[in-house]
């Protein structure tokens, strides 16, 4: 109330009349941070995952091996243009524009069963960023039929109505007609397109930051080469340096299917908002149709426990009643929900995909068996890779010399990053100053004795040493970048006692060494921390399985490290008794009278004996080779490669001539 002598400073009427709808996407564009766009480095990789998200589960709904093109490129200074094109099977045309002006429009958020997308927020966000922050459309190329002609817009969405708003063609986009004619149209409007016969292109120019290492599109795109092996990806970086992943199998995900939601996940008030919408049945029919795992068994069961009768309609069910009807479901044992909805990667795809991209000499992986939380089914994968010595430290003389010929780099730094496959920029900046160069030396300019300093630096600096645990997180085979500590897989592993599995480990550290760990989580509805989808949430269901999955390899790597261990102790071994063996014999001969060199032949064969466990060979499964397969064997799930031949290691430039070789 107000006192005497004090103006009010507003009314009931005048408060109630500024009052408006806010629309959906006008309040995303005042809180872009929410889905990742928060700064210009972030946007830009949150703008290629999103649309190369989009492109795998197309081409996989379609049954299309995926075929996907990525190519970013400055356009002035802080400003980059993305494009991302796939082998998908297009998009009607009046869906085109729905999908990419249009944000909380899409097909995967009522359906329950694994897909990358959920929300249909993300790709319409980052043409509604783009379109902020530079001015420019959104342009999308979609063709479904090499027969038919593709479809052309230039789109922009209408924040205050969340409404595209169609700039080209009067307001109806363009048909480029099939053939000759339309790669013509192509041409003369600078349209980006890779001629394919059907697929969808999306073009965003947008205020970026472009940079290496963690959190970058080069890391996020490698780290889906792993999860998904079964693509093909072309990268085009703003350098212009060509990276092209090639599928290590032909195998298709199998399709998940749709589950209907399971008694457990649903809460009490859309539980009541189901009973409101539903058309007219009993309350026991209900149950069975509108839920997963209820038998008519169970159905009656929850009936007679709420004291609700089976028989009676659902539109005379009051409040009351469905609370008890909720209360009863939870004091009922019910089977867990159908695992069918979900699709994981597979213990043999997991090593093929860590081999084909991650360099390294031991292998393992482990897929535990479906779980369940809040009534959603989940399953976790673990895959581990191990790795010797670093790529640059294998290389001979002769393929160093051939790949400083083969460089387009600026710089020997960017010839070290972009060649050796995993270094980094700190490792790289290690050698550069190791062999005494200028930061600035082109590979193309040393002299020979500049030469042979960097072959000499990558021989001998140890690029391993002091390296921390690298962790990849994958929720529904896509890669998580950011939010690393608050995730429930950074938790679990920091919570892991990794000494015991022959790593060294800090307490609430990651553990140190040269290894690359990947942890997947499969489910119909990942429990993510914000609507960016950048973290898991710490179920504690989900929590056990990836601890019991991190034990399973852990296990495996300790049982090799310790076996490899013992190769080299037994090596060391003999090295000591055959450096004092020649004076033993020789010793022993004057004194015996005996033959030296048939002494000599005799206190080798001994030695060999004693420490024959250097000489131990074990094939990819570890197991010893031409020994008792069962002894020691570390299972189905495990590679053991040679890191000095491994082709992931090192990324060569392909020539034309090549180019066209392969094609022939």
């Amino acid at each position: 109330m107000a006192t005497s002598g004090t103006k009010r400073r507003s009314t009931a009427k005048a408060m109630a009349a500024s009052q408006k709808e806010i629309s959906v996407s006008e309040f995303f564009a005042k809180n872009r941070h929410l889905l990742g766009f928060d700064n210009p480095r972030k946007a830009l990789l949150t703008t290629v995952k999103e649309a190369v998200d989009n492109s795998l589960d197309a081409c996989e709904e379609a049954g299309i091996l995926p075929e996907i093109w990525v190519h970013i490129q400055p356009t002035s200074a802080n400003r980059y243009k993305v494009g991302i094109q796939d082998n998908g099977p297009g998009i009607l045309k009046k869906q085109i524009p729905l999908i990419f002006g249009k944000l909380l429009y899409g097909s995967k958020f009522h359906r329950l069963r694994q897909s990358r997308g959920q929300q249909g927020i993300g790709i319409s966000a980052a043409g509604m960023y783009g379109v902020q922050t530079t001015g420019k459309p959104v342009k999308i190329v979609s063709k479904v039929s090499v027969r038919k002609p593709a479809h052309y817009y230039e789109i922009q969405i209408d924040t205050k109505k969340n409404e595209p708003k169609i700039l080209n063609g009067k307001g109806e986009g363009v048909d480029i007609p099939p053939g000759e004619k339309g790669a013509k149209y192509i041409e003369k409007h600078g349209i980006e397109w890779v001629d394919q016969p059907h697929g969808t292109r999306v073009t965003i120019e947008l205020e970026a930051k472009y940079v290496r290492g963690r959190g970058s599109v080069d890391e996020y795109l490698t780290q889906t080469a792993i999860a998904n092996p079964h693509v093909t990806l072309h990268y085009l970086d703003p350098d212009d340096y060509q990276y092209d992943f090639l599928r290590s199998t032909d195998q298709l995900p199998s399709e998940p299917k749709e589950i209907k939601p399971h008694p457990y996940g649903v809460e009490v008030g859309r539980m009541a908002q189901m009973f409101e919408e539903s058309e007219a049945m009993s309350v026991s029919e209900f149950m069975r149709t509108k839920f997963s795992r209820v038998t008519p068994a169970v159905a009656k069961k929850v009936c007679t426990t709420a004291k609700v009768s089976s028989r009676v309609s659902v539109h005379k069910v009051d409040r009351p009643q469905i609370d008890k009807l909720y209360e009863a479901i939870q004091a009922t044992r019910i089977s867990p929900p159908a695992t069918d909805c979900i699709c994981p990667i597979g213990e043999d795809l997991i090593l093929k995909g860590l081999h084909q991209v991650v360099p390294g000499e031991f292998y393992a992986a482990a897929t535990r068996p479906p779980g369940v939380y809040r009534g959603n089914p989940f399953q976790i994968e673990v895959g581990l890779a191990y790795g010797g010595t670093a790529p640059t430290q294998n290389i001979t003389k002769e393929l160093l010399l051939e790949l400083l010929e083969e460089t387009d780099t600026r710089t020997v730094r960017q010839f070290l990053i972009h060649t050796f496959n995993g270094l980094g920029g700190d490792a790289a900046d290690k050698i550069v100053k190791t062999s005494g160069l200028k930061t600035r030396q082109a590979p193309g300019g040393l002299k020979p004795k500049d030469r042979d300093k960097l072959f000499d630096a990558m021989k001998h600096v140890n690029v391993a040493e002091g390296q921390q645990m690298e962790v990849m997180r994958y929720a529904n085979r896509v890669p998580l970048q950011f939010q690393q500590s608050a995730c429930a897989v950074t938790q679990t592993i920091l919570g892991t006692n990794w000494r015991g599995y022959g790593l060294s480990q800090s307490r609430g550290a990651m553990p140190k060494g040269p290894v690359s760990l990947m942890v997947h989580i499969a489910s119909v509805w990942v429990p993510f921390t914000s609507e960016s989808k950048e973290a898991i949430a710490s179920y504690p269901e989900i929590q056990k399985e990836i601890r019991l999955g991190l034990q399973a390899v852990g296990r495996k790597l300790g049982m090799y490290l310790r076996r490899r261990m013992k190769v080299k102790q037994q090596s060391d071994r003999r090295e000591i008794f055959l450096r004092y063996l020649k004076e033993v014999a020789g010793a022993v001969s004057v004194i015996n009278a005996a033959e030296e060199k048939e002494l000599y032949d005799q206190l080798v064969a001994v030695a060999q004996k004693r420490t024959a466990e250097a000489d131990m060979k074990l094939d990819d499964r570890g197991r010893k080779i031409e020994e008792d397969p069962t002894e020691m064997n570390l299972g189905e799930n495990v590679l053991i490669v040679d890191p000095a031949g491994h082709e992931a290691a090192i990324n060569r430039v392909v020539t034309e001539e090549e180019e066209e070789g392969a094609e022939e």
